[in-house]
Parts: C-alpha cells; structure tokens; sequence
C-alpha cells in the first residue's frame, strides 16, 4: 500500500492538535520519516537528503544533496561541475548543490518505514514536551488520578503525562485504586533510556510543608514560617513553627480555629496520621524540651561536641516521652537534630561526657576536687573496680 501524501499532511494536522504539539514539531518529524523512505525506495542509505511538505496541498519535494567534482566517480553522491553550473551559475568544484525531485508515491517497504519513524519521532517529541512542561513544577503539588497499581508502583496521570509513585514514596496505611483523585509532590523528572520519567510523591517532607502553604496563608507574607518537619507518612508528623511578628501564636496560625486548617491537612495525608506541632527554639535544649510534646520534662543534659541530648522526666511520664515503639522520641531526634535518650528522674544514666564533667568536676569526689580528665578517669575506674571487688564477695 502506497503513501498518501495528502491524506498524510491531514493526519499531521490532527496528531498535532490530539497531542497538543507544535505543528511544525509534527512536520518535521515526518519530513525526516519521508527523507527516510525516500532512501529506501530510490536512493543510498547514507545520502543527504532533504524533505519539504507542504500540509494545505500535500505535495512533498525532496533534495538530494551531491558534491561538484571535475568527473563523477559515484553518481549517487556526486554531479559534474557542468551540470551543476546548469543547476546553478557560480557553482565551482567541492560545493554542495541539492537536486530537486518530486516523488509521486512511495512503495509499501517505504511507507511503513515512514510510518515506524514518525510513530517513534512523534513519543519523543512529545516526551521532550512533557519534560520541559512539568520542569517548572518540580517540588510543587499537582492534581493525579491513578491510573494503573503495578505491584508496589503507583501509576499516575497528570494531565496528558504519566508518572510513577514508587514504594517508598507511598504513605503507610494508605490503599490506592485506578480512577482515585489524588495530590501529589512532583519530586524529580528523571531522564531515562524510555524517556523522561516523572516520579511523585505522598510521603516526604516537602508534601506537608505544601499542604500547609494552601491552609496557611499567613505563610505566604512571612508572618509565620515552618522551620523543620519530621515525619514517618501514615502515622505521624512533627513540625517545627515560628512566628516573625511579635503577639503571633505560630502553633495557633498553623491549627486554626477549632482545628479547620491543621484537619483540612490531615483529611489529605489520611486521618490516621497524627500530626503535632510545636514551637521551633533557637536554644537546642527548649527546641528538644518543645519537641518532645506533650511530655512533662524535668531536665535536658546536652552534649553539643556529639549532638547527644539526655533527657530526664518523671517516672509517669517514661511511656509519653518515648511513644508507641520510640516513635515520639524517634520523631523529636529528627526534628531536633540530637540523638536523644530519654530516662526517668530516679534512674542512673550514662550522661554526655561533657555533661558529666560540667555537673562534677565542680564537686569533690573522695575529698578532693578534681580538675583533669585523667583524676577523673582514674576515680571512676576506682570506683568499677570496687563495686566489681563487692559482688565477688
């Protein structure tokens, strides 16, 4: 079956308006299809050539470029100086000239070579489309309907493009199903051996900052800003607040009047994931203090050199302060930046180092009062091997 060229320059025109691509982007990758077939059906598969379609008429013209020489050795690639001063006057030896021809058809090999080139050329274009579109939106959140649950990946569409949601980007506790309307985080638009891949997601950090942005606007003038976020997706978050203007409470801004903005964030991410916000400190041990919320705390020891953190509350509040399987304090030791060990006001704990000595070098220990870190040492190996001595007996 011959190529339609008319019918062709028609096809051009509504691929262009269903994919929503240029019209030229569309006749070029057709015209490079044509150069293609040409080669196949009358020329050489290394021959230069160019192909011009005209989409109101239909009429293609193709251009064989061939090099002057003295006397053509290989006509297929070469034309005498005498025919190309016919062609064109100042034409002189080593100059390219193109040969005009104006093929009626091409044959069936041909044709469904074309149609292979441009079905191939025409993903491309629109995947280069696609990645430049979505580019600018990379960390913003985007309206998606699932599309397809493929084992552990989520697909998406956005639009007229397709993403994907991998395992780990998924938030626990969250059951997803074709037709499903849902926001996303356009995290990357990754380049593959497929093309652009976009990747979203539902699980990380920049998600709730998003969600809050379109619940908060006070964010928006800088009144009010969040300044760290902890979260395990599907089950808890803690987020750090602060307020740039005197008499604004940042932890009220942020839930809203009876709760309105902190639950319309919480009805998105899924009802069972807790969210707790407190107020970012710039002095680490208020920070821990803010974070651990809602515990009581009786003290915090910091070690600054190791970012270590021991915390000291009462006996009844252990269970708060550490949470259903350490989330509480996992959430806090992320949020805060300090390794956190939490103990209850009557335990002994091996404090931070720096701690110990700022806390004891100042007392005597045995009468006398210590002053370097080797006497120190040296009274606490004393004291081991004693109390090692004691349970022998």
């Amino acid at each position: 079956m011959d190529l339609d060229f008319k019918q062709l320059a028609q096809v051009i025109k509504t691929i262009s308006e269903e994919k929503n691509l240029p019209e030229d982007s569309v006749k070029e990758v057709v015209e490079q299809a044509l150069a293609a077939a040409y080669r196949k059906d009358y020329g050489d598969r290394d021959q230069e050539i160019r192909v011009e379609m005209n989409l109101n008429t239909g009429v293609v013209d193709v251009y064989v470029s061939k090099e002057v020489v003295e006397k053509p050795s290989d006509e297929r690639y070469e034309i005498s100086l005498t025919e190309a001063q016919a062609m064109r006057k100042n034409a002189a030896v080593g100059d390219m000239v193109e040969i005009h021809h104006k093929p009626e058809a091409f044959g069936r090999v041909a044709a469904q070579t074309a149609k292979q080139v441009i079905l191939q050329r025409l993903r491309e274009a629109e995947r280069e489309i696609i990645m430049a579109e979505f580019q600018d939106k990379i960390g913003t959140v985007i309206n998606g309907v699932v599309s397809r649950v493929e084992g552990r990946i989520i697909r998406f569409e956005l639009g007229k493009a397709q993403a994907i949601m991998p395992v780990q980007e998924q938030s626990q506790g969250e059951r997803y199903h074709p037709g499903q309307r849902l926001k996303v985080y356009l995290k990357d638009v990754e380049r593959g051996f497929r093309g652009p891949q976009l990747i979203v997601s539902r699980a990380n950090t920049q998600f709730m900052e998003w969600l809050f942005r379109g619940e908060v606007p006070e964010m928006e003038s800088g009144a009010v800003s969040i300044k760290e976020i902890a979260r395990e997706a599907g089950v808890r978050s803690k987020i750090a607040v602060t307020s740039s203007v005197p008499g604004v409470d940042p932890v009220g801004t942020f839930v809203g009047g009876h709760g309105t903005r902190v639950n319309a964030v919480m009805s998105e991410v899924g009802e069972q994931e807790k969210i707790d916000i407190v107020v970012w400190n710039e002095d680490p041990a208020t920070f821990i203090e803010n974070a651990l919320s809602p515990t009581k705390v009786s003290k915090v020891i910091l070690d600054e050199s190791s970012k270590k953190a021991v915390v000291r509350v009462p006996e009844d509040q252990l269970s708060i302060a550490i949470g259903k399987s350490g989330q509480n304090v996992r959430l806090a030791s992320k949020l805060t930046g300090y390794e956190i060990d939490i103990v209850s006001d009557t335990e002994q704990a091996i404090e931070p180092v720096a701690a110990v000595a700022e806390v004891n070098v100042s007392k005597p220990l045995g009468g006398q009062k210590l002053k370097k870190k080797e006497q120190l040492e040296s009274s606490l190996l004393d004291a081991i091997e004693e109390h090692g001595d004691e349970r022998a007996k």
